[in-house]
């Protein structure tokens, strides 16, 4: 009896230890992300955002380099929908960045997952895992005159 509880334990710790070590690093449509309502009224207009090499208006010579790094719950969501939640939260923290400095833009917007900079115009890259889902970005604030 003994024998067979250690095997069921062990059994167990090894199926939750494959479970959680899921780490999956996805692309998705940031347009789809900003489409959402949440993200909408989230980020309003204050601030507008420029992601990889986007075009954008002259800017003031100062700026300021940042970067976020936010994780979510993902348990019982697709991994869309808690990446999509995610990038919002980190775009979200961007934001309030850039009106805390006093900037009115955010540009060069690059993932940065697990330091592996990427700039892409259409995609963000999230690490999607069994229970967290996370986006890691940079960027520039800066003033478009």
């Amino acid at each position: 009896m003994k024998k067979f509880f250690l095997l069921l334990l062990i059994n167990l710790c090894v199926v939750s230890s494959n479970a959680q070590a899921r780490d999956e690093v996805l692309d998705f449509s940031i347009q789809n992300a900003l489409d959402l309502v949440a993200a909408k009224e989230k980020l309003g207009t204050d601030v507008a955002f420029f992601f990889g090499e986007q075009k954008h208006g002259k800017t003031e010579p100062n700026y300021v380099n940042v970067k976020t790094n936010k994780k979510t719950n993902a348990f019982n969501k697709t991994d869309e929908e808690a990446c999509q939640w995610v990038f919002l939260s980190a775009m979200i923290a961007l934001k309030e960045r850039a009106v805390k400095e006093g900037y009115n833009a955010v540009v060069e917007i690059k993932s940065n997952y697990k330091n592996n900079l990427t700039s892409n115009e259409k995609t963000f890259q999230c690490g999607a895992g069994t229970f967290v889902a996370g986006v890691a970005l940079t960027g520039k604030l800066v003033t478009i005159k």
